[in-house]
C-alpha cells in the first residue's frame, strides 16, 4: 500500500463545479504599517502610485491610505496602525506585474539608487515570471514582474522539467523559458 505525498493529494484538489459566481480579479490589498507617511512616500516615491483618497485617524484608527496604480480606484491601502514590523506569516508577498524588461531593469536601477535592498532578481520557478524582489518600509515583501506564464483553456500549466531558475535579470533574459521572448530595448540598462 503506498500512501500518497502531499504533492499529490493537493493535486487531487479539484475545483467545485457548483461556485455560482466567478471572481475575475485580486481587487486590492490593505496593508497595516508603523508610520503612514513614510510608506505612502516609498509607495507614492519610490513605486509611483498615487493616492486617490485618505481617511483621518478619526474614521480609521492609525488613518488609512487609498493608493492606486491603473484606473481602480485602489489597489493598495496602507493602514498606519501597525506596532511594529511586519512578521509576514499571513501574507507571504504582493506582486505586481509591469509591461516590459526594461521597466524591471530600470526597476533595479532606481530601487539601488534610493537605498532600497534587493532581496532577489531573476526568475524562480513556477509561473516563470522575471521578477525584481525587496521590501517595503515595514517588511512587506514585494514583487515586480514580467512575463508570468498564462494557462489557456487546455488548463495546461508549464512541467516541471521547463522551469528554469535564473539568479539576475541577465541570466534570466539571456536563457528565456519556451514561450517567453524577453526583449530589451535599452540594452545600456544590462549589467555585463
Amino acid at each position: 500500500m503506498s500512501s500518497k505525498t502531499v504533492t499529490e493529494k493537493i493535486q487531487a484538489i479539484a475545483p467545485a463545479s457548483n461556485i455560482p459566481f466567478a471572481i475575475t480579479k485580486i481587487g486590492h490589498v490593505v496593508l497595516n504599517c508603523r508610520d503612514l507617511e513614510r510608506s505612502v512616500k516609498f509607495y507614492t516615491q519610490i513605486l509611483g502610485f498615487k493616492i486617490s483618497d485618505i481617511y483621518e485617524p478619526e474614521m480609521v484608527s492609525g488613518g488609512m491610505v487609498f493608493m492606486r496604480f491603473n484606473a481602480d480606484h485602489h489597489g493598495v491601502g496602507l493602514v498606519g496602525a501597525m506596532p511594529d514590523v511586519a512578521q509576514n506569516i499571513e501574507l507571504h508577498h504582493l506582486a505586481f506585474e509591469v509591461d516590459s524588461v526594461d521597466d524591471l531593469l530600470r526597476l533595479r536601477e532606481h530601487l539601488e539608487q534610493n537605498n532600497v535592498t534587493i532581496d532577489f532578481h531573476g526568475r524562480r520557478r513556477a509561473g516563470a515570471q522575471i521578477a525584481v524582489e525587496f521590501t517595503d518600509p515595514d517588511g512587506h515583501q514585494l514583487e515586480l514582474f514580467w512575463g508570468l506564464d498564462r494557462v489557456g483553456g487546455d488548463e495546461v500549466v508549464r512541467p516541471r522539467s521547463e522551469w528554469r531558475p535564473a539568479q539576475s535579470l541577465e541570466e534570466a533574459i539571456d536563457n528565456p523559458v519556451r514561450g517567453q521572448s524577453p526583449v530589451v530595448r535599452d540594452k545600456s540598462l544590462l549589467r555585463r
